[in-house]
This record gives structure tokens, sequence and C-alpha cells, in this order.
């Protein structure tokens, strides 16, 4: 009986120790196990209490730092080596994936079109940096914690792990519980932070004297005066100076490409050659954007009754095809003698949900997906040509993905020596990985180094990294807890965290709406883009009830998120 008792109680130990112990007890296995469980645990639980929404808000994967914390405050550790690997091995995964989604926009973003929009967003982060240097100052705190603050109250975790890189690459003495602290006070800032950008929009609203339902109408003018989304249209010619022209001829008068994509001519539907001669009587099906219509009806003639696509002498089919192959990725689209036979027509192209209009200059990626007009004959052709083999896509291309993430992390240890600077500036794990990614997503096809992933891999590879880097970080921070709300930091950090997210995000909002004439709702997604917020970007949508918000969110979001990591770097390496 006795025996068995002993028995008994020695399973449960190990059990027990399973849950408990974090350093090496009999063998080093004991604490290896240990670590996975409690990342398991906390991941886990985070995850599912992300779901839960208040006030209709989710924190989303920000409670696993939160249950981290948590853990931590009671006594609960894991092994330090593999903390820290998991923790910059979670960062560097997250930053890349990042880097690769919005690659593409970024470029983008820096376009005359959006720039008025990037400016004002990058207003809104130079503001918080100045604000946190004021309050640094005038108070005393900490610039490790208040970075940490600033990085909550804007919600923006990768600046909290490009502070903490940075830390790690100064080899500081942490006496005085730098790292933890930077943490804390990012978790303390963090809930405040997502209601206080909430909070500024619905002050901004009365501050402006929003009406919403004359907003909403003004926005509907606006959509068809602004909007650049391709449009397909039949017209009839009527301009005798076009008649005996070869259809190129029309192209010249225009500052925006076009794509004739059918044309009915000497009684029969095709699809033209640019060298075609246009005769009286022709229909051209031309897809074109909004905005430059009227200026086509006037140079063409009017609008056409006559229905191309569903014409009794039409054998022309259309078809969506994704582009697979990479031979085709790595040149103009003009260069691309696959797809300049006759009996079809590229008319649009779809990237990452945005439509445009094909043009010769624009080089395919993998994943467009190419509207194509034409024969069955032609079609099946340039389905050939462009692969539509979309199982391929499936599959990772992981060797592309770890040199890239090898070439960050190496761009990343790159010494920069700066006078009066007590040791070399790195732009470390955090902003290396993402300068690279955002390089190789625009032009890695142009050396063979294709970095696409699908979208579902690319959110997979994103919420690893971002869960398992905040799990350590909240398993490294906890300890100190209940100090800082004893000794009153905390509630300094709260009431900063506050003024960071409030008054950058109202001075803003009040200059681009006075200044800069932009609609409240184009303001809302410009800050909740400015914030990297997506709570707020749906509070935003569900208020305009249009999908405005979300246009100007996603033109500064890559921008925004790029300086707001190199930004909280740049304060602990400069000021601390």
């Amino acid at each position: 009986m006795r025996c068995y008792f002993l028995t008994n109680t020695l399973c449960m130990n190990w059990f027990v120790e399973l849950f408990t112990t974090a350093e090496e007890a009999a063998t080093r296995s004991v604490s290896i196990p240990h670590t996975v469980l409690i990342y398991a645990i906390v991941i886990a639980s985070g995850s599912w209490l992300g779901r839960i929404k208040i006030f209709g808000i989710s924190f989303g994967v920000t409670w696993v730092l939160f249950v981290g914390i948590l853990l931590s405050y009671w006594g609960i550790s894991v092994q330090k080596d593999v903390q820290q690997f998991l923790r910059d091995f979670g960062l560097v995964l997250f930053v890349y994936s990042i880097g690769l989604q919005v690659g593409n926009g970024f470029f983008a973003s820096l376009k005359k079109n959006a720039l008025v929009n990037n400016l004002l967003a990058s207003g809104t982060v130079f503001l918080g940096i100045g604000l946190t240097l004021f309050l640094h100052f005038v108070s005393g705190t900490n610039i490790s914690e208040l970075t940490g603050v600033m990085s909550g109250a804007v919600t923006n975790t990768p600046g909290l792990g490009a502070a903490q890189a940075a830390l790690k690459d100064m080899q500081i003495n942490d006496t005085k519980n730098t790292f933890s602290n930077l943490s804390l006070a990012y978790a303390v800032a963090y809930p405040f932070g997502v209601f206080g950008i909430i909070a500024s929009l619905l002050i901004l609203r009365k501050v402006l004297g929003i009406d919403l339902e004359r907003e909403k109408e003004l926005h509907r003018k606006l959509e068809v005066i602004r909007s650049n989304k391709p449009i397909a249209i039949h017209l009839n010619l009527e301009n005798n100076g076009l008649i005996g022209k070869p259809l190129r001829h029309i192209f010249e008068f225009l500052k925006q490409p076009i794509i004739v994509s059918r044309m009915l001519h000497n009684g029969e539907v095709i699809t033209p050659t640019p060298d075609l001669i246009l005769q009286e009587k022709d229909i051209l099906l031309v897809i074109t954007t909004k905005n430059q219509l009227k200026h086509l009806k006037s140079l063409i003639g009017s609008e056409s009754n006559i229905n191309l696509k569903e014409s009794a002498e039409s054998n022309l089919i259309a078809r969506d095809i994704v582009v697979t192959r990479e031979e085709v990725t790595h040149k103009r689209l003009g260069d691309l003698q696959e797809v300049h036979q006759q009996n079809f027509t590229l008319t649009r192209l779809n990237r990452a949900g945005i439509e445009m209009v094909t043009n010769g200059n624009i080089y395919l990626q993998l994943g467009d997906t190419v509207k194509v007009v034409g024969t069955e004959e032609g079609v099946e052709r340039v389905t050939k040509a462009l692969g539509n083999s979309v199982k391929k896509l499936d599959f990772p291309y992981l060797a592309p993905l770890f040199v890239g993430i090898a070439l960050g992390v190496i761009v990343g240890s790159i010494p920069f020596h700066i006078p009066n600077m007590p040791v070399a500036v790195k732009i470390g794990i955090a902003g290396g990985p993402l300068i690279v990614a955002l390089i190789l997503s625009k032009f890695g096809g142009y050396i063979y180094l294709n970095n696409y992933t699908t979208n579902s891999a690319n959110l997979m590879m994103r919420e690893l990294g971002i869960t398992i880097f905040l799990a350590g970080v909240g398993l490294g921070s906890g300890q100190h807890l209940a100090a800082a709300f004893t000794s009153g930091i905390a509630f300094n950090w709260i009431w900063m965290g506050i003024c960071i997210t409030v008054i950058p995000l109202l001075i803003v909002g009040i200059i681009a709406h006075k200044f800069f004439k932009k609609t409240y709702f184009e303001i809302c997604g410009l800050l909740s883009g400015a914030h990297t917020d997506p709570p707020a970007l749906a509070f935003s949508l569900k208020m305009a009830g249009c999908d405005i918000p979300s246009a100007t969110y996603a033109t500064v979001y890559p921008l925004t998120m790029i300086l707001r990591i190199i930004g909280a770097q740049l304060l602990v390496l400069f000021f601390l």
C-alpha cells in the first residue's frame, strides 16, 4: 500500500514539476518541455481571450502579452536562453512577413497622389515622438519606459520589439529593470491607446461639427470624381479624324492607358491589335477609369447601346488567369512576346485586391489575376503562358524566404559609427528584416528571388511570430508588475500614454480638415492607419457605412508602420 502511495506521489510530482520548474533539475530535458508547455498555455489562452470584445472592441493577440505578464507575476518562469531566442525569432518572423505584405503598398504610398495623406500620417508619428521626448525631459521618466508607453499608446507592437532589440544591441547593464519596465509600460498604456484612438475620432467629430449623413452624401459625389477603378464602356466611333487611322492613334491623345478589349469591326466582334485600321460604324468596348471618361467620349464618340459581350456575332470568351509562372515575372509586360499574339487582349489586372488597367510597363507578380478576352484558342495560349496553376502557389517557397531573413539579419547587424555615441548604432533584427522584406517584395522578382506567399501563409507566419514574441515579452516582465503600481509609476505611464495617443490625433485631424479639405471619413481612416490600429478602422467603417476609411488606412499604413519601428529604435539609441 505504501509503495502504491509513493508511486502515485512521484507520478504527481513530475506533473507538478512540468508546470513549475524552469531551471534544470536532474537533467537539462526538464526545463525545455516546461518552457514549451508554458508558451503553449500563454499563446492558447491569450488567443482565446483575444476574441472577447469589450464595448465592441477586441484587443486581439495583445492578450497573449497580458497572460504572459500575469503568469510571470505569479512566479512562473521559463528557461531564459530559450525565452530570448523565441522572443527574437518571433520578432524576425513578424516584421519580415509585415514587410512582404506592405512592400508594394509602401512604394505606391510614396507617389504623388498619396503624398498628402502620408505627410499627414507621418506628422502624427513625429508629433508622438516629439511629445514623448518632451515628457522625458519634463518628468525625468526613463526614455526606455516612455518608448514602451509610446508604443502602447499608438498600439504598435513592432515598435516595442524594435526598442527591445535596440536595448539588447546596446548591451546595457539592466540594473534598473530597463527591459521589463519597457514591456510593462507598453502593456499598461495599450488598452488606453485602443480606446483613446476611438475617443479622439469622436472628439474630432464634435469639434469639426460633422453631420454623418451629409458626409456620406459628399462621398457619394466625390466617388464619381475620384475613382480610378477600371470600368467598361461601349463607344461609337464618330470622330471622322480617326477613321482610316490605326487604333494606336487614339492612345496618343490620352494621359492614362486604356484597353480596347472588344471591337465590332466589319460586322464581326474581334479583339483588336494596335495596328488595326479604324472604320466608320466601329464600336469599341473600352476599359478605362472614370476620371478620363469624359475625355474619351469627346475623342471617340457617344456611348453605344450595343453590348458586345452579349453580341450574337461574338465568339469571344473572358477568363481570369492567375500568374503562376515565375518566368513571366522578370520582364515588363510589354516585353513578353507570349502575350502579344493576336486573338486575345489582357484587359485588367487585380493585385492584392486592387484592380488596374494593364499596360506595357507593368511587371507581373506571382498571384496576380489577369482578365483576358479573346477567342478560345487565344485565351488558352495566354493561359499557358501565364500559368494559371493555383495549386502551385499553395506550395511554400521556403528557400527565398529564409535567404531574405538571413539578408535582413546581416543588414540589421551592420554597425554605424556616429560621433559622440558610446556604441555603434545598428538597425537591429527588427529594422534589418523589415527593410530587406520591403525591397524583395517589390524587386525580388528581378533577381529571381521570389518571396511570394499566399495571404493565408503570410497571416500564419505573422500571427505565429507576434504571439511567440508577445509571450516571451510577457513572461519576462510580470515579476515587476506589483512594484510598478505600488510605486505609482504605472499611473504616470497611463496619463502620459493618453497624452501621446490623443494630442497628435486631434492636431493632425484638425489640420487635415481645415487646411487640406479632407473629409471626416478620410481622416478616420488616415488616423487609424497612422496608429496601425485595426479596431479603430473597424469602428470607422461601421460609422461610415462605406469603405472610404479603409482606402486611406491602406495608403498610410505601410509608411507609418516603418516610421514607428524606426522611431522607437532611435529614441532608445540616441536618448537612453
